[in-house]
């Protein structure tokens, strides 16, 4: 350890942290806006200069190690002076109308700005121009040049993080930007839509495409009958950006804000969690028993961003995705079918809405394998930040109001479906329903939770029916990457592998309330669910009253083929615009 004073604190730190490090460990907040730890440690916004005795220049405390009697300084005339005259020059390169902004409120720099009490730029406002400005308004990620504050965060969360290299800069000089790398469009990159990207930037240089307009079209067409699904994911978020304690944000809550906005119909998406498990385990069995799993394994494939990835980048193995539809699919194919019968209308008339924690949803749905006779699926998605913006606009106070429940019939769920919005939680779920499938009795629920992980590979081997099952899960795409490198090595082997785009799963999505204090979220968030699950009262998915009605009155049993062609979809009707050769 190594002592040093910090703001006339002496305090202890490891050898090797760094002067940030040392003060965030000790309530010390230094400001800073391009610092992402093991991302990126490049000092380029220079917000973090600090004092220090004996060195005649300020240090940058981001990638500055602590060292033995170190006595530093944060907010020294000298260095509160450097601080100001740097955020200065940055706002002199930012196009700083706040009030249409939609990260006011929740935006570094405004906070940093605001805090040092910069009123005017003494500087020559000098916005930047170029060929980034440009951009498609169809597509589900939207950049701002005139927002970028070229701190490399993009970047470096796109290299090293997901390792799809979206991003890179662009122009020399004064006229350096961040732009598509390879000089493509955004629609001709690999762009998984993952939105880490979105959900890393301290300011708005990215953002998702705002669909709230197209909903409230929606709710104001006489003609049309709205329904909303609610991903699991979402519950366990939606109150961080409203200020609401987790005792506060309930699903009840949530409901009763969906229907004072407007909506005709609220549901919860577990329920289509539990549909999805009954599906893709039953094929998985199919798969795993005929032998079709002797080479390779079956990979799930409720995340789109995944499949974007996989036909992306290794089209050669798209055909061992389950053909399952996600969850959001599949509830919206079962709206538009079963419950628009039992409500008696035509399912044209329904116009089904999505919120979700990801923006490769909003991709999803508009594949053209995911519609019926009916039409898509889902004919709008949401983001969760998106909701939070409808909520705030009608100024609805959510802890002010009463808990409803979601409608039926399509809005009972198990444990099973809860745990879909965490890494493992599908595997889990559905190597429930597998285990009872074989075995003819339910196992014990928590008899596969070593399955459960952080960003990184998880690798368990399950005996079920004296059958072995040898599986993997894993969520981020640089991890899914390397996974996918030793399959093809032959250096690993698996029966079922679940991979989710974005660490954490579901709860780490893009699509997520973004944090200003750079706190990774997907961990708490995912004990959520996990905590739900283990107090809901049915636990496996097959056990869900809901999911069995609608097999006794309407599919008859998983699939089959009113099952396939409701809840399962073709991979290769659609086509990535960059996928590899091979």
């Amino acid at each position: 350890m190594v002592t040093l004073k910090i703001d006339n604190q002496t305090i202890q730190a490891p050898e090797g942290a760094t002067i940030l490090e040392a003060a965030r460990a000790n309530g010390i907040h230094i400001p800073h806006l391009c610092y992402l730890k093991g991302l990126n440690e490049i000092a380029a916004c220079r917000v973090c200069c600090v004092e220090v005795e004996g060195e005649r220049d300020l240090v940058t405390a981001c990638n500055n190690p602590v060292q033995e009697g170190m006595v530093v300084y944060t907010n020294s005339p000298r260095a509160r002076k450097t601080r100001r005259i740097n955020v200065q020059l940055i706002l002199s390169q930012h196009d700083c109308t706040c009030a249409t902004c939609v990260r006011s409120g929740n935006c570094q720099l405004q906070t940093i700005a605001n805090d040092l009490g910069i009123l005017h730029i003494p500087y020559e406002t000098q916005l930047p121009h170029g060929r980034a400005r440009m951009w498609t308004a169809i597509f589900p990620l939207y950049r701002d040049n005139l927002k970028c504050i070229k701190c490399m965060r993009c970047i470096q969360v796109c290299d090293k993080m997901q390792d799809m290299h979206v991003w890179d800069l662009s122009g020399t000089g004064g006229r350096t930007t961040i732009d598509v790398s390879g000089n493509r469009m955004i629609k001709e990159s690999d762009c998984t839509l993952c939105g880490q990207c979105i959900t890393h930037c301290p300011v708005v240089g990215l953002q998702e495409r705002d669909d709230t307009r197209k909903v409230y079209d929606a709710l104001a067409d006489p003609e049309k009958i709205t329904v909303v699904q609610i991903a699991p994911a979402v519950r366990t978020a939606w109150g961080e950006a409203l200020g609401l304690a987790p005792e506060q944000a309930t699903i009840g809550r949530m409901a009763a804000a969906l229907r004072r906005i407007g909506f005709d119909y609220v549901f919860d998406t577990n329920f289509a969690a539990d549909l999805t498990i009954m599906e893709e385990a039953n094929e998985f069995l199919h798969r795993f028993q005929s032998g079709g799993l002797a080479r390779w394994p079956m990979f799930t494939s409720c995340c789109p961003g995944w499949v974007q990835f996989l036909k992306g980048q290794y089209p050669e193995l798209a055909g061992q995705l389950s053909t399952a539809k996600s969850p959001q699919q599949m509830f919206g194919s079962v709206a538009k079918s079963w419950f628009a019968q039992k409500i008696g209308v035509p399912p044209e008339k329904i116009c089904c809405v999505s919120i979700m924690p990801c923006l490769a949803k909003k991709a999803e749905a508009a594949l053209p394998t995911m519609a019926t006779d009916a039409g898509p699926d889902v004919d709008l998605v949401l983001t969760t930040r998106e909701l939070v913006r409808m909520i705030r606009a009608d100024k609805i106070d959510p802890a002010q109001l009463p808990e409803e429940d979601t409608d039926s019939p399509l809005g009972t769920y198990t444990g099973a479906g809860a745990i879909f919005g965490a890494t493992g939680g599908v595997m889990e779920a559905a190597l429930r329903t597998a285990a009872w499938a074989l075995t003819g009795a339910n196992p014990d629920p928590e008899a596969f939770q070593a399955v459960r992980t952080e960003p990184g590979l998880r690798e368990v081997d399950y005996e079920l029916g004296g059958v072995k099952i040898r599986c993997a899960v894993v969520s981020g795409l640089r991890n899914a990457r390397q996974l996918m490198e030793r399959l093809k090595a032959k250096k690993a082997h698996y029966d079922f592998v679940e991979v989710m785009a974005c660490p954490g799963g579901y709860v780490g999505g893009g699509g997520q309330p973004i944090s200003v204090e750079d706190e990774e979220r997907y961990g708490v968030r995912g004990q959520a669910l996990y905590a739900i699950d283990k107090k809901t009262p049915l636990r496996f998915s097959h056990e869900n009253p809901d999911v069995k009605a609608l097999y006794d009155e309407f599919l008859e049993k998983p699939l089959n083929h009113k099952a396939e062609e409701l809840l399962h979809t073709d991979h290769f009707g659609w086509d990535t615009p960059n996928a590899r050769q091979t």
